[in-house]
């Protein structure tokens, strides 16, 4: 499935770098999940979770493979955000968007 990748955070950075920037996040997020067909499905898997519960799901709540989902999307997210970042940067301030 195809997706693109929006940084939000790339203030003063140039046209050429913010897509330089961006395709780095993608390759990361690639890397992280095994291949670039997993990004979508993880990602859509995610979303469903957290909204059925919460952005800090309680694991205790979830079925093993909610928990792995979360586990896998969290750390290829934490990669990603690291990656183009740094890894000083808090998590949860909207840095990126993904589009389906």
């Amino acid at each position: 499935m195809n997706y693109t990748v929006k940084l939000f955070d790339a203030e003063g950075e140039s046209e050429a770098r913010q897509r330089a920037a961006e395709q780095r996040f993608k390759r990361v997020l690639e890397d992280s999940l095994g291949d670039a067909s997993l990004v979508v499905p993880v990602y859509q898997a995610y979303l469903r979770i957290v909204a059925d519960h919460g952005e800090q799901p309680d694991a205790a709540a979830l079925t093993d493979a909610e928990r792995e989902i979360v586990a896998q999307w969290q750390a290829a997210e934490t990669a990603a955000v690291t990656a183009v970042f740094g890894p000083l940067r808090s998590m949860g301030d909207g840095l990126y968007e993904i589009r389906c």
